[in-house]
């Protein structure tokens, strides 16, 4: 449990790092059928930004934790980028995307933990 604490204090630092915002941090233990034990959403204001988040979260997780995703998709159009990192799934999103898609609350029993935008 401690490292997987750990993967998600390194993937804030990461989006952080890029000046990715509205991050929300969805713990799905105990809940059934979850496919993963948290869900990381945030959001860049534009392709590019998305794309630097992802850079940014894949180095600082390999630097500080010796870890690479399992699978990165979404990177061709970077309007939506997720990143599998098992037990830890990341989504970065344009804003307009995250809106439609609305991850935060697909998950109703999950607890959401808002973190401060860094300005």
């Amino acid at each position: 449990m401690e490292q997987t604490g750990n993967l998600v204090h390194s993937i804030i630092k990461g989006i952080q790092e890029k000046k990715g915002n509205h991050i929300v941090v969805a713990d799905l233990n105990g809940i059934d059928g979850a496919i993963c034990q948290y869900f990381i959403i945030c959001q860049g204001n534009s392709p590019a930004q998305v794309e630097a988040i992802t850079e940014s979260v894949g180095d600082m997780v390999r630097i500080e934790l010796k870890e690479k995703p399992a699978h990165i998709v979404g990177l061709e159009n970077a309007q939506w980028v997720a990143m599998d990192y098992t037990d830890v799934l990341v989504h970065i999103f344009l804003p307009d995307v995250r809106d439609y898609y609305d991850l935060e609350h697909l998950w109703d029993d999950a607890k959401l933990t808002h973190i401060p935008d860094i300005d």
